[in-house]
This record gives C-alpha cells, structure tokens and sequence, in this order.
C-alpha cells in the first residue's frame, strides 16, 4: 500500500467481500467496520486502545489433515500463527509473515478451501486482550483478520521462543477440542478434500 488511506480502504474491502459471503456476522463485525470507518484513530496502532487490527493464519499440510499451531507465551493456550500488523503491507502479506516469523515456515496463500468464498480470508474474529503491564498495554481488542495458507508439514521449525512456546502441526478434526469458539466456527466453513 502506498499511504495508511490506502491501507485502510484494503481492510475496509477485505471485510466487505468477508460479510458479503458470511451476512450473519455482520453484526458482531460492528466494531471493525466502526473501527475502519474512523479517520481520526488508527486502526492499525498498537497504540490504539479502542482496538487494532491484527492478522493470523490457519496454515495447513499439502495432505490437508493438518494445520499448524503455536502455543502463544503471553495468553498460555494454542492459537493459530499471528501478531500486530506492521507497515504498509496487504493484510495477506502481514499475516503470512507473522507465521513464518513465528513458526520458520513458508507458507503461500490457499484458495477455495472454504464454502462460498473464493478467496483466502476465511474468519474476521473480534476478541478482547488482558492488560500486560511489562509491555505496558492495557485492556483491548484485537480485530483479527484470518486468511488460508499451505505449508509443509515436513519442514523444519524455527519457533520465535520470545512469542511463542511451541509450535505443532495437530489433526484438523483436533481444533474442535481446543477451547475456542473460533475454532469451531472455522472447522464449520472449511470443506477439506478428504
């Protein structure tokens, strides 16, 4: 992107092509299209306690029956790959770095993996974050963008130790018991060959 307007009316059609493929959450999407509709507060800021906008992946195998996950330090519980976006970067190109970042594998965008949507961006979740006083944060919500990658399962881990706790590639029927609603939400629009 070439300017911070550039890069928020990205994000603003990343959701739009997002809820015209999934109506239903529009309204628990308020809170980003608010977020992105605000000139005045950067929706992209760290800084920002409203909320900011973050970027993940859910990356499976070229099998496709498993996805990659990281045990995440601060919040003690197994998530997909992600973090703060950062620069000017497509909201697709920040995430794919925050899991190769975070985990040392590449990764590249999928396609058609999910019901009804052609395109990568398979979940746009709103979730709040407790304060970290040695980072000096407070309280907030992180408005994540999740798109689809492919990496290799066989590849080498080079975890990022000082965000992460471990990394491993899991079954995907074993997101269901992992405590997240996300998580269950993801495995109901992601069809899979079998």
């Amino acid at each position: 992107m070439a300017n911070p307007a550039d890069l928020r009316a990205h994000a603003l059609a990343e959701l739009q092509k997002y809820l015209a493929h999934f109506p239903a959450e529009s309204a628990g999407l308020k809170a980003i299209a608010e977020l992105l509709a605000d000139t005045f507060a950067d929706p992209f800021s760290r800084a920002n306690m409203q909320g900011h906008i973050t970027t993940s992946g859910l990356v499976y195998d070229a099998a496709v029956d498993k996805v990659l996950l990281i045990h995440h330090r601060t919040l003690n519980r197994w998530l997909q790959p992600g973090g703060h976006h950062e620069g000017l970067d497509r909201l697709d190109v920040s995430a794919a770095r925050e899991v190769e970042e975070e985990t040392g594998v590449n990764v590249r965008l999928a396609q058609s993996a999910t019901q009804n949507l052609d395109a990568p961006l398979i979940d746009i979740d709103s979730h709040s974050i407790p304060a970290n006083p040695a980072k000096g944060e407070g309280a907030h919500v992180h408005h994540d963008f999740l798109y689809l990658f492919r990496g290799d399962a066989s590849a080498p881990w080079s975890p990022q130790w000082e965000e992460v706790r471990g990394v491993r590639w899991v079954a995907r029927e074993a997101l269901l018991s992992l405590p997240s609603a996300r998580f269950e939400r993801l495995v109901s629009k992601l069809h899979f060959a079998s």
